[in-house]
């Protein structure tokens, strides 16, 4: 076995050149299946703990959609506010068991601000990891991701701005004071700010009030026309399901959207992307097995004399054809490791690049135990590589197989 793989090695070594091309096109095709792999993965991953505990989102009227990715996942723009009270009369509802409300309009530094009570974060299972949690206005909870871009600390105080983008508006007559720093999640809750939902309505209220006094006239005034953006809905059986939406859109001026049925929409649309990209590695990987194929025939065919000593010297056709297949799985191992290392370093930028964007959450400098953890979940790639290279060396092993020592010496080609 040993004398085999040093033969091959040995082969292979003689040209550099189309060894490392050959391997290059496997590692690139192996590279873009596992890149698509692990996107998907990870996608999935990440819609499915942001969606955890959430059986349906109430709000204004317009795109189920929007409705969800606007609060929920928090990378679109709501479609515009409903009333406090049409919300808090669903909780007469049997079938709702709990209402998470969620409050929007503001940002720091691009960072969401989202006015809420503290079943937000304890939907999720997310602690406090320093700090407290908010128990009055004005008082701030930050998420992993925030915490660790901006240079705030416990007791420190920041004014939020207008939208839910950098650049607005400062609102400086109401600012938040941080008391709390969130668990690391690698969910929605690392790239938020967390804080009751009477400080959106006091911040918005503080702009028109010219004192102390002024300003707790307006609460008292509005406390009966208070709007939030959003609710989340807990059901208390899957049975709601089927007929707590159709009630809400059909006899409130509010609308219902399912979490699940829009996310699953949303990737069935993507979907075509991704076959796009899976059909890219399979062209990939065809041609680097016609490649393989091919530097294999041409070694068969440059080193014939060779082949035929051997077979002279006593090796059985079977060894001979062991020598094909290890050059082929030389190349693989090579290629694997190559393939793995492109999908990964693909993923780690794709990564960075949607937790920019607000996709999924960022979940900081990439680790050597995530990578290690996205490495040895792509086990499946070495035995891709090996299948498409052991293809590649069925015909000239075959070729070599058929032949015996004396045509291949008198032969000028097989």
């Amino acid at each position: 076995m040993r004398a085999t793989l040093r033969f091959a090695f040995a082969l292979l070594a003689r040209r550099p050149g189309a060894t490392l091309l050959n391997a290059l096109l496997l590692a690139l095709g192996l590279g873009a299946a596992g890149f698509v792999w692990l996107a998907k993965s990870q996608m999935d991953d990440a819609f499915s703990r942001d969606l955890q505990g959430i059986d349906a989102v109430v709000g204004a009227k317009g795109s189920p959609m929007q409705l969800i990715l606007a609060n929920v996942l928090h990378i679109d723009v709501p479609a515009g506010n409903v009333a406090l009270a049409d919300v808090q009369a669903l909780r007469n509802n049997k079938q709702v068991k709990a209402i998470i409300p969620i409050s929007l309009g503001d940002n720091l530094s691009g960072f969401r601000i989202v006015g809420t009570t503290a079943d937000y974060a304890a939907l999720y299972g997310v602690g406090i990891q320093r700090g407290a949690m908010f128990v009055q206005p004005m008082q701030a909870v930050l998420g992993a991701s925030v915490a660790a871009s901006l240079p705030l600390q416990i007791g420190q105080t920041f004014a939020g701005t207008h939208g839910l983008g950098a650049g607005g508006e400062a609102h400086s007559k109401a600012p938040y004071t941080v008391v709390g720093v969130l668990a690391a999640c690698n969910c929605v809750l690392d790239r938020l700010i967390l804080t009751p939902t009477e400080s959106v309505w006091r911040v918005h209220d503080a702009e028109h009030a010219a004192d102390a006094e002024d300003l707790k006239a307006i609460e008292e005034a509005l406390k009966d026309q208070r709007e939030i953006t959003a609710a989340l809905i807990q059901y208390t059986t899957p049975l709601a399901a089927a007929s707590f939406p159709r009630f809400v859109n059909q006899q409130t001026k509010m609308q219902a959207a399912s979490p699940a049925f829009e996310i699953t929409r949303l990737l069935r649309m993507l979907g075509a992307g991704t076959a796009v990209l899976q059909g890219f590695a399979a062209v990939l990987l065809v041609v680097a097995g016609l490649s393989v194929w091919l530097a294999l025939l041409s070694s068969l065919r440059e080193r014939r004399a060779d082949w035929a000593t051997l077979r002279l010297l006593g090796a059985s056709r079977a060894k001979l054809t062991g020598v094909l297949a290890a050059q082929a799985l030389l190349l693989a191992v090579v290629a694997a490791f190559g393939g793995i290392a492109l999908a990964v370093a693909a993923q780690a930028g794709a990564g960075v690049m949607a937790a920019a964007s607000g996709v999924v959450a960022s979940s900081g400098t990439p680790s050597l135990s995530g990578t290690l953890h996205q490495a040895l979940a792509l086990w499946w790639l070495p035995l891709l590589a090996a299948g498409v290279a052991l293809l590649a060396t069925l015909a000239p092993a075959w070729q070599l197989y058929r032949v015996d020592a004396a045509e291949l010496l008198a032969s000028r080609r097989l």
